[in-house]
């Protein structure tokens, strides 16, 4: 047995590495007061529609490294605002989001590749009107720590920003293609909040 410290010191860290196992997961609970879904469409080529979803409930996952978590989240389709009513209840009919069959829209994550210590690729699958597709994500973590306001002692929150683009003809929404915009741009602010 050796009697150099430092080496004894090394195999210490090392054998208390090797077997500390993978940090618990939190859970953070998706804040709707401070979480967007945006979208935007081009229309005739002539302009680009906003909007957005107001009504959405998920969670994250994490074990320390925010590669190592979990997102999912669930949107309901009829809760979709572009900010004139004709046209929302149009987009809930059957010619686009169906949202009496089709109430919900959902996301499950399968992974995150880093690309570097606060941007990344999200991976997972994405459903709507019944089918699935996997969607990647271009995300930024943007900081995890407690709450400045003190009524919200005890509270870790978690915030990210995501972007993606899909082609809505995948997932059978085909209506007006292509003088209605297929590829539909996606921006997503989340806050989850730990208590």
């Amino acid at each position: 047995m050796t009697h150099n410290p430092w080496i004894r010191i090394g195999l210490a860290v090392f054998l208390a590495v090797a077997f500390a196992g993978p940090a618990a997961a939190k859970t953070y609970a998706i804040d709707p007061a401070h979480t967007s879904i945006v979208f935007r469409v081009n229309h005739l080529g002539f302009s680009n529609v906003f909007g957005r979803f107001n009504q959405f409930d998920g969670a994250l996952d994490f074990d320390g490294d925010w590669t190592g978590g979990k997102v999912e989240l669930t949107i309901q389709a009829g809760s979709i605002d572009t900010a004139v009513s004709k046209r929302d209840d149009h987009l809930r009919s059957p010619d686009f989001f169906n949202a009496e069959e089709f109430p919900t829209i959902s996301f499950e994550s399968s992974g995150v590749t880093k690309s570097t210590d606060t941007t990344g690729v999200l991976e997972g699958n994405l459903t709507m009107l019944g089918v699935t597709k996997p969607v990647r994500l271009e995300v930024t973590f943007n900081k995890v720590g407690p709450h400045p306001n003190p009524q919200m002692a005890g509270v870790e929150v978690a915030g990210f920003s995501a972007t993606t683009t899909v082609k809505r003809s995948e997932f059978g929404m085909k209506t007006m293609v292509p003088n209605l915009g297929d590829d539909i741009e996606i921006w997503i602010e989340v806050e989850g909040h730990n208590k």
